[in-house]
């Protein structure tokens, strides 16, 4: 009963694998799906680039009104981010990002407004952020901002549309702002994954500036340094028998590996009809998938090995979407958009989790046992 299964059902756009199925009283399971036996989570290793400081996972409920803040984080004015010299690139590569969001804050027309991300910028850092930063940790201005508005709206729908998406994982830089610009339900608990010390730079700024989330909300920090994420996001309260949405954009993934162990603890975390919404970049280690099909093909491999059934969304799609043509969104947003893949090479997707999470693996066996319990007491009490 240690194994996970999956049952059949349809996708949530388009998908190139047929559904799967078993019958939860015999546990029958497909071998590509077959789960392999319970063993202790993989370590993802920490960035190249990881920081020494420390962030405190250590959270309460909210009160109406206060910001959900680390036990570390100083009260008053949040500190000044820490000067050039000391910054490292994680810390360069979020203020990038951050910058982009408050660029687009300040169109005339903008696709998404982020009133906070001015706050974690600072003047002297608004070139040295793109100047000085390796490809793969520089996000592509245009298809950043379209990405930026499908997570948004994405996220909104699901939560609006259903009751049961309460637990939210943002898998980020550490100065994404969701928690506090977009408008969550009551009892939402909000788990941030990201470098430590990029978080822990972002929270003292954004208190400083009075940023909260919703009342009756919660916002959780699991660093990204932590040696077991499974268990981190698990001492924070998250819990494998209720549905979970899970975004990824701007957590620093630097090959396929490190997406492999990633999937694997979001596998054994998700119950079974999760979402997964993210985008990802192109791995160098990857090099033999120089072609858009290749890669999505491996992409799409290394999902449903996990469990996922995934489907790819065009950033033309986005924008058409949002009622601008391909062709004209270069003029209407000013981002100057190249034909679609060939900008820094990056994939936008949504999957599905089709497995059962180990928790509800362990409720199953548990009700099984007792249910094996009680035949065996009745079949003694007839004798």
């Amino acid at each position: 009963m240690k194994s996970r299964c999956c049952s059949g059902g349809r996708g949530l756009e388009e998908t190139s694998h047929a559904c799967r199925a078993c019958d939860v009283g015999t546990m029958l399971v497909l071998p590509t799906l077959a789960a392999r036996p319970l063993r202790p989570p993989p370590h993802l290793a920490p960035p190249p680039f990881a920081s020494s400081w420390n962030c405190r996972t250590k959270r309460t409920l909210l009160q109406p009104g206060p910001f959900a803040a680390g036990a570390d984080t100083p009260r008053g004015r949040g500190a000044p981010l820490p000067e050039p010299e000391q910054r490292d690139q994680l810390l360069l590569a979020a203020l990038h990002a951050a910058r982009l969001r408050d660029e687009e804050s300040r169109r005339p027309d903008p696709l998404f407004i982020d009133p906070y991300a001015a706050v974690l910028l600072s003047l002297d850092v608004a070139h040295q952020a793109s100047e000085s930063l390796p490809l793969h940790l520089t996000p592509c201005a245009d298809h950043y901002r379209l990405t930026t508005r499908y997570v948004d709206d994405k996220l909104q729908n699901l939560i609006t549309s259903s009751d049961n998406f309460r637990q939210i994982v943002l898998l980020t830089d550490g100065m994404d702002t969701r928690p506090y610009r977009l408008s969550w339900p009551k009892l939402s608990v909000v788990y941030d994954v990201s470098p430590g010390r990029v978080f822990s730079a972002a929270a003292q700024q954004l208190r400083g500036a009075g940023a909260k989330i919703p009342r009756n909300c919660v916002l959780l920090h699991t660093p990204l340094e932590s040696p077991s994420l499974q268990e981190g996001l698990c001492k924070n309260g998250f819990n494998g028998n209720r549905p979970s949405l899970w975004v990824l954009q701007g957590l620093p993934l630097f090959t396929s590996s490190s997406l492999e162990n990633l999937l694997l603890v979001i596998s054994s975390l998700a119950m079974k009809g999760s979402i997964f919404i993210g985008e990802l970049t192109h791995f160098p280690d990857w090099t033999a998938a120089a072609d858009m099909v290749s890669e999505k093909d491996r992409l799409e491999n290394l999902f449903f090995t996990q469990g996922f059934q995934v489907s790819f969304v065009h950033y033309e799609n986005v924008a058409r979407d949002l009622g601008l043509g391909y062709e004209n969104v270069a003029k209407d947003l000013g981002l100057g958009l190249a034909p679609p893949r060939k900008q820094c090479g990056r994939v936008l997707l949504v999957a599905e989790q089709l497995r059962f999470s180990d928790a509800q693996m362990e409720s199953f066996r548990t009700h099984f046992e007792r249910t094996e319990e009680d035949a065996d007491e009745e079949g003694f009490e007839e004798l």
